[in-house]
């Protein structure tokens, strides 16, 4: 795989663009087929592939002992509490996943916004 040399920042808002659409929600025009988080959205550099490995964009966001997981991006912590996508999942609550995974997208394209505010300023 090649490296994704797209700027993170659109890749954050394209994620969650595409979850803000409904995303991965159900069409009523297209037969139901299970989704996963990150790996099935078009803002995915593995995507259709499902490839993940060092040059998955999130992989910065994987700490870096879970970067040997399946699916690594699943792992990335969403909240302070360290709380993952992997652990919501289990729960099997897609609506509690989808806003908690808008928060951090939110959250983390804030933060990344700022910083490039503070080093275009020194």
């Amino acid at each position: 795989m090649t490296k994704d040399d797209r700027d993170i920042l659109e890749v954050l808002q394209a994620e969650l663009d595409f979850i803000e659409k409904g995303g991965y929600g159900r069409s009523v025009r297209t037969p139901w087929l299970p989704t996963t988080l990150f790996q099935d959205a078009p803002s995915c550099v593995c995507f259709p592939y499902h490839n993940h490995d060092d040059e998955c964009a999130l992989m910065q966001f994987v700490p870096p002992e879970r970067r040997s997981e399946g699916l690594p991006c699943h792992f990335i912590p969403l909240n302070r509490g360290g709380e993952t996508a992997a652990d919501v999942e289990a729960r099997g609550d897609q609506s509690e996943l989808e806003e908690k995974v808008k928060n951090w997208l939110r959250a983390t394209i804030k933060r990344i916004e700022e910083e490039r505010v503070e080093h275009a300023a020194v």
